[in-house]
């Protein structure tokens, strides 16, 4: 029981679901279920870039104004974005103020655009690169597999930027490409199911 977080109701969840305000919900709600809804995996890409180098904490807590700053993850409109935008949002204090990251958003928005003309749309494309369950292991053990790998490859020959591995890793788990919740947490055959329903 030691990767296991006992909740406020008496079940048992993943660890990190303990570790902040609002992670129970999140963990119970959204983390690891599958999801196909183009704007949702493009808000989930651009967050998880944002957090790289910080706590998922300050990315959840913010998220909300991420989603004023940035049109709703609408990446139709975010790829219209121009240096004006880039100056408001570099101004926003809701948001995390790196030039790098906000201009990566951008980018990625019409790689977005690109991707769907090629696939038909990202969760065509993003799906391909779901991994088979028994290569993966143990929940929790990993940073990485080849399919995080691959991913960030194709992203990245693409001209998508803030893509690298383990950010795709962190992406797959949460948007239940991969079922990373722990044997024994609650929620784990919740997601299980939804992945094959």
């Amino acid at each position: 029981m030691g990767k296991l977080y006992i909740g406020d109701d008496g079940q048992p969840r993943c660890a990190w679901a303990g570790g902040a305000p609002g992670f129970v919900a999140y963990h119970d709600t959204e983390w690891g279920y599958p999801v196909h809804d183009d704007r949702r995996l493009f808000e989930k890409i651009c967050l998880e870039s944002f957090q790289s180098g910080l706590s998922w904490r300050t990315i959840l807590d913010k998220r909300e104004n991420f989603r004023a700053a940035f049109a709703g993850f609408d990446f139709d409109k975010v790829a219209k974005f121009d240096e004006t935008d880039v100056a408001r949002l570099l101004g926003d204090k809701g948001i995390v103020r790196h030039r790098g990251k906000i201009a990566a958003v951008i980018n990625n928005a019409a790689r977005a655009q690109e991707l769907v003309a090629e696939a038909g749309s990202l969760a065509t494309f993003f799906w391909r690169f779901e991994p088979d369950p028994a290569s993966l292991g143990e929940p929790h053990s990993l940073t990485t597999c080849a399919e995080s790998v691959a991913l960030a490859k194709a992203l990245k020959k693409r001209g998508w930027k803030f893509v690298g591995p383990t950010t795709m890793f962190a992406f797959m788990q949460a948007m239940g490409l991969i079922n990373d919740h722990a044997e024994g947490c609650v929620i784990r055959q919740k997601a299980a199911d939804a992945r094959s329903g």
